[in-house]
């Protein structure tokens, strides 16, 4: 069902008011060295994280902020209940009853830009109390505030159970890689026994150029950095599709060896890594039109030898725990470790034949298209809400009723325009139960 605002809106203009009217501060006084693993009270700190404690200080609805962090954010949260808070935390009650707690925690969190811009310090920035006693919000009416926040929390109802599809959907596909990649579980009509190859029996190692990041630009040739290849979520990298996002380095290609010039299928990884997660790192290049691509500093690239490896395969075919183990067993390295090019050929990975390989590919890939489906909604969600938020947090959408307009006329008259005249409307809308798939006309 779509819901105009004028549902949650006062018709007159909101009050505003400075915090230190309608709000009762107080501090924590506990250090974070005396949290408890298993104490059956949160307890609040000054990063996002919530630790837990054998006592409490507090027990009560309240709205909890931190008055520091290295970061620069002061982190926010809303609780209900017995609860210890450490120092440097504020705890924030309402002082009246015309304000609600949770349209509370929602303001401050609309206030959070302007607390990191007025913030004291360097290494650590700070918010002080009277900065917090200052700030203004408005302030409307009680069943207006409450169904603000009922709206804001039906949407992030909606963010948390997609996070936890999504959690899900990974995990299958983890299982699912292992199971697949290993042939412990075989596709229907696949038989046979695989073959084990060397990394050294199926690519040619060699290393790239060496460029720092402050060389790079947005002007010259392709270049893939290792820390980008850190930083990507994805396995693979595609000239085409990725090509604006792909620093660039102005240099003359007769500089660069044959052998750093990436190729459609080759495969990059990363000769270092900070954390053991990091030394199988990779991408496969994708790269149709063979537009000049640089491999970078720090980076091992493999080309083929042979074609016993189909291309959609090489995708997955990285990924198994056995092959991150063999990465980990030859890294070496304390605070950074890495596998040179001369261990790399010595990793093994099973082989199926090239039509399996392909199946397992196309499995897997559906995998990913439903978990990229996910996240788009995801963030298209994460995105409504916040437009949402900012209209009614700010009292944007206070006037939608004209003269004499009852509520069932403004939704009428807006049902009708999203329908037939998407472009010319305005959307100041708000879905109170948001059904699963909606997605709002073109409006080009």
């Amino acid at each position: 069902m779509i819901q105009s605002t004028s549902r949650i809106h006062d018709s007159a203009a909101w009050p505003r008011t400075q915090l230190k009217d309608v709000v009762v501060f107080r501090s924590g006084h506990r250090d974070t060295n005396s949290a408890t693993a298993d104490g059956e009270f949160p307890f609040f700190v000054c990063s996002s994280e919530v630790l837990r404690s054998s006592d409490f200080d507090f027990d009560e609805e309240a709205v909890i902020m931190a008055g520091n962090n290295a970061d620069g954010v002061f982190h926010l949260h809303h609780f209900k209940g017995k609860f210890a808070a450490r120092q440097r935390t504020y705890v924030m009650t309402p002082s009246t009853k015309q304000l609600d707690c949770q349209y509370l925690f929602l303001q401050l969190g609309r206030l959070q830009k302007t607390f990191q811009a007025a913030a004291i310090g360097t290494t650590t920035q700070y918010v002080t109390i009277e900065m917090l006693r200052r700030a203004e919000i408005p302030v409307p009416k009680l069943e207006t505030q409450r169904a603000i926040a009922y709206a804001v929390s039906d949407m992030d109802g909606l963010v948390e159970a997609l996070d936890r599809l999504i959690v899900k959907k990974l995990d299958l596909k983890q299982a699912t890689m292992q199971q697949l990649l290993t042939g412990k579980t075989r596709l229907t009509g696949f038989s046979g026994d695989w073959k084990v190859k060397t990394l050294g029996d199926l690519f040619m190692f060699s290393g790239g150029y060496s460029a720092s990041r402050d060389q790079l630009s947005t002007e010259g040739h392709c270049y893939l950095h290792y820390g980008d290849i850190h930083g990507s979520s994805k396995t693979s990298i595609d000239t085409q599709s990725d090509y604006l996002d792909i620093p660039k380095l102005d240099i003359p290609l007769k500089r660069i060896s044959s052998s750093s010039m990436l190729q459609h299928g080759d495969v990059v990884f990363v000769d270092a890594s900070e954390d053991d997660a990091g030394t199988s790192k990779h991408l496969v290049v994708m790269n149709r039109d063979n537009i000049p691509f640089i491999s970078g500093l720090h980076t091992i690239v493999a080309k083929s030898k042979t074609e016993e490896l189909a291309h959609e395969y090489r995708h997955y075919c990285f990924q198994s725990a056995a092959i991150r183990q063999q990465f980990l067993f030859y890294s070496v390295g304390t605070k950074v470790s890495g596998i040179s090019k001369t261990n790399i050929p010595k990793l093994t990975i099973p082989v199926p034949p090239i039509r399996e390989q392909t199946a397992i590919a196309r499995v897997l890939s559906d995998l990913d298209a439903e978990l990229a489906a996910l996240r788009q909604r995801r963030d298209k969600t994460r995105a409504l809400k916040q437009a949402m938020m900012q209209e009614l947090l700010t009292d944007n959408t206070k006037h939608v009723l004209t003269a004499g307009q009852t509520t069932k006329d403004y939704e009428d008259k807006t049902k009708r325009l999203f329908i037939d005249e998407p472009a010319n409307l305005k959307l100041l809308i708000v879905v109170s139960k948001l059904l699963t798939g909606f997605d709002a006309p073109s409006c080009s």
